[in-house]
């Protein structure tokens, strides 16, 4: 396992936040194609083979932080 550039790490988040490929390249600006190559190589760089994995295995390895996830109240208060 390699360590995410600082690029992944974000596009990440952004993906571990429930964002779609779309949005986060509405978001940085960028196109959902970029958005897509950054996730592959993250993937890649962790040993994952979809983006739920690549969350997992981040917040194991401490690539990011729980504190980074934003989880809405309603999705908490159904999961409760």
């Amino acid at each position: 396992m390699r360590n995410l550039t600082a690029r992944q790490r974000q596009v990440l988040i952004l993906a571990a936040n429930g964002n779609t490929n779309a949005a986060i390249a509405t978001w940085l600006g960028i196109t959902a194609t970029t958005v897509n190559e950054i996730l592959g190589r993250a993937y890649t760089a962790l040993g994952a083979s979809d983006r739920a994995q690549a969350v997992a295995i981040a917040l194991a390895v401490g690539e990011i932080g729980v504190q980074q996830i934003h989880i809405p109240d309603q999705q908490r208060e159904a999961a409760a």
